[in-house]
């Protein structure tokens, strides 16, 4: 087994701040080892199709939009969680390789409607699957009562922080 270098983190700091309580840093140092640890194992197959994880998360969104695969940019920003300026970065860019469209509202001509274009639909369809597979490669040593029960209690810690 690797080195658990949050323990020793902590355990560093024991010695020198025996008076803290340290338990905190090593649920949150984790969380974000964990972030930093997933990257490089999710990217590849969006980099390989050219995209950015953000770009895959757009892509994403308006697949799970529904039949039209379409949505507003300020949709998009906010279950993306993103600004608008970054939106229109990634929508730009999804554009210029064809994956999306940008048309005129229906109901407000001054507002844009993105849409997946057929080769975004594919592509989206196809990583998508590569994605879920990595994911589950990830989680692997885990069994899937720990899975259920870590998926939980990571919800239950977004809830708290985003309320």
């Amino acid at each position: 087994m690797t080195e658990d270098t949050v323990a020793r983190i902590v355990e560093q700091w024991t010695g020198e701040r025996p008076d803290l309580d340290l338990a905190p840093m090593l649920v949150v140092a984790r969380v974000i080892r964990l972030a930093h640890l997933l990257d490089p194992l999710l990217r590849p197959p969006f980099a390989a199709a050219g995209l950015s994880n953000g770009d895959f998360d757009l892509l994403a969104a308006l697949r799970r939009a529904g039949p039209d695969y379409a949505a507003r940019p300020v949709r998009l920003s906010r279950s993306l969680l993103v600004t608008t300026g970054a939106i229109t970065k990634r929508l730009d860019r999804l554009e210029a390789a064809g994956l999306v469209e940008r048309d005129p509202s229906d109901d407000d001509g001054r507002g844009k409607l993105c849409r997946l274009t057929a080769a975004g639909l594919d592509l989206t369809d196809r990583l998508i699957g590569v994605h879920l597979e990595n994911q589950a490669r990830v989680l692997s040593g885990l069994s899937p009562s720990e899975r259920e029960q870590l998926q939980r209690l990571l919800a239950r810690l977004c809830a708290d922080l985003e309320s």
